[in-house]
């Protein structure tokens, strides 16, 4: 449904999407996950059509992407980080002028609104103004805008952003059944747990796709050996296990640290001297799977041995 193929875009000087290879199937959730400044939204730009890359290519739905090409408008939904619609107007209104927007017959409009009203359980809320909205409501409201045309992908940028847990619960039961239905989504997020739902994961980092696969495999796939570590004086420890050869990784994790061991690292036995030797003392270390979450950690930090 969506390939892209050695994209580039810059700003200036400054590269924001450097090389990017993807593939996403039709009726997948792809989720792309990174810190801020990682080429996300960019990225969810350049598919949409919103800018034009600075070298490669975009094919989406039998079309190729760019700014004049209308037919991709009609088979995409967008929904921006941003909450874009009119404040003053109702939930009602909103969805009769995005409607307008979109050319869809009266009888259209009508048929359409009843599904995503009955999907997203707003229905008693129509008379509402836009402005008088929870969060997580105005989201939904947004993304019923972005499926009144009932496109074939769908592209959310970073759409639970502050939302309540609950909110962001609902949401995703939204996307499930959209996908059910055939539909494909391409969601932003910063939230690992939110990645683990979705059928593939592409991890960013500086502009650059560093890791694409399922969670399940990101997870199973890793060389090195995860444990954790309880000890005192936390920080002090991470500084002196950082500095021995086959640490690849330690992290803070609440009480703990989380240890990435290459498969050549140093034994434990080794590490509770070095730590007994620093003054660190008792330590126990216990094997565990790694969260998607300290792989993504992992990785960064891999990237950034091998970039210096």
């Amino acid at each position: 449904m969506v390939r892209v193929e050695k994209l580039f875009r810059r700003f200036g000087n400054m590269p924001a999407v450097k090389g990017l290879n993807l593939e996403i199937r039709e009726g997948e959730i792809f989720g792309l996950v990174g810190p801020d400044g990682a080429g996300k939204t960019t990225t969810l730009r350049l598919l949409c059509g919103l800018l034009d890359p600075s070298e490669g290519r975009i094919e989406l739905a039998g079309h190729i992407v760019d700014r004049k090409n209308d037919a991709v408008k009609d088979v995409i939904g967008y929904m921006a980080q941003r909450f874009g619609l009119y404040l003053d107007l109702t939930v009602e209104e909103n969805l009769f002028f995005y409607a307008d927007l979109f050319g869809l017959s009266q009888d259209q409009l009508q048929d359409h609104t009843a599904q995503l009203l009955q999907m997203t359980r707003m229905k008693p809320f129509l008379q509402r103004r836009a402005g008088q909205l929870s969060g997580g409501m105005k989201q939904k409201l947004s993304l019923m805008c972005a499926l009144l045309h009932r496109p074939q992908v769908l592209f959310l940028d970073e759409p639970t952003n502050g939302v309540d847990p609950i909110s962001r619960r609902e949401f995703w039961s939204i996307l499930y059944q959209l996908v059910k239905d055939g539909m494909t989504v391409l969601v932003t997020t910063a939230y690992l747990d939110e990645a683990e739902r979705c059928s593939r994961v592409g991890f960013m980092y500086q502009g650059e796709m560093i890791r694409c696969d399922t969670p399940e495999r990101l997870v199973s796939d890793l060389e090195e050996v995860c444990y954790e570590v309880r000890c005192g004086n936390r920080s002090f420890a991470r500084s002196v296990l950082m500095g021995e050869p086959g640490v690849v990784s330690v992290e803070l994790s609440g009480a703990t640290l989380h240890l990435f061991l290459s498969p050549s690292g140093p034994s434990l036995q080794l590490l509770t001297e070095v730590l007994a030797r620093a003054g660190v003392a008792p330590v126990d270390f216990q094997q565990i799977r790694p969260s998607l979450e300290d792989v993504f950690i992992l990785l960064v930090r891999r990237r950034e041995v091998e970039t210096g």
